[in-house]
């Protein structure tokens, strides 16, 4: 099966003012909870209004369920209005709270993947199983190896053009992601990284230095292997372009996921997926090792 979905860039809506909605980063609360992406602002309003329903069915005030489940007041209406969303934890809290007998932790999956651009949920969701990822990027380096400021340099040249307020949820978004790295059990990352992208300074040479410094950190990395492949290279088996290589750590099932010009594509025939993970094989083999990929990552650093 082959799924095939356009990527759109979303207006984030309105927010609810028929109450009190404190700041969008409340005090001692700001880690409360992610923004929703604008593409699932609708669906994080209507977790929102359940979680609403149940704590005036309760008898509660904000302030009285927020000591409830450990945040204040503000926090509570972020939550309600579909500002913020739920982690998971906090989500099975308010279900035993609320006595929703598990109607509200059903939600978890959904307001998991609802920090992410529609186009990206179904990738950020298999993330979270993988037993095995592997990924070539031509053009930028991989989102699970930026920094926040590469980040946002690289969301500040979108066109059309993101909000302020939607490049920082993203990014926040995509640090989230980075949690793969220190998971258990700790799957396998390969990463093939074409030295053009070493070189290209987006946002500056600050950033570029942050970057390289971070991946270089990364690298150390027992579960984490980082190539280059290098300009002189006169064979490169991935000439198509980037792509991305997961396998399922439940089943070993295998899923191929690309992006070209903003279209995103996630396939799961095992013909296709085969002849990717053979493919990066190939460009591994093709590409620098670690050691020696290493020590080029090091050369442009010190050369900055």
């Amino acid at each position: 099966m082959t799924e095939r979905t356009r990527t759109t860039v979303g207006v984030e809506e309105p927010r609810n003012n028929d109450e009190d909605t404190g700041s969008l980063f409340i005090g001692d609360d700001e880690e409360a909870g992610l923004q929703p992406d604008a593409t699932s602002k609708a669906l994080v309003i209507a977790f929102g209004q359940n979680v609403k329903t149940l704590r005036e069915r309760e008898g509660l005030d904000r302030e009285t369920f927020g000591a409830r489940i450990g945040y204040s007041a503000a926090t509570v209406a972020s939550y309600e209005q579909g500002r913020r969303i739920m982690n998971g934890k906090t989500i099975d809290k308010a279900d035993e709270v609320l006595r929703a007998n598990g109607l509200l932790s059903s939600w978890k999956g959904q307001m998991e993947r609802a920090q992410y651009p529609a186009t990206f949920q179904g990738m950020a969701a298999l993330e979270k199983l993988a037993m095995e990822l592997l990924k070539y990027d031509t053009l930028m380096f991989p989102g699970l190896l930026q920094t926040p400021d590469y980040m946002r340099a690289l969301m500040a040249m979108r066109r059309p053009l993101l909000d302020d307020d939607i490049i920082e949820q993203r990014v926040a978004a995509r640090m989230a992601r980075q949690e793969i790295f220190d998971r258990w059990p700790t799957p396998y990352l390969g990463f093939i990284i074409d030295e053009a992208v070493l070189l290209r300074p987006h946002g500056g040479i600050d950033v570029l230095r942050g970057q390289l410094e971070h991946v270089l950190l990364i690298g150390q990395k027992r579960n984490v292997e980082i190539q280059v492949m290098p300009l002189d290279c006169e064979e490169n088996a991935g000439v198509t372009g980037p792509f991305t290589v997961l396998t399922r750590r439940r089943d070993g099932k295998q899923f191929l996921y690309s992006e070209v010009a903003g279209v995103t594509s996630l396939q799961t025939e095992p013909e296709q997926t085969t002849l990717a993970h053979t493919r990066y094989g190939i460009m591994r083999s093709q590409a620098l090792s670690s050691r020696e990929s290493t020590k080029k990552i090091e050369g442009i650093l010190g050369s900055l």
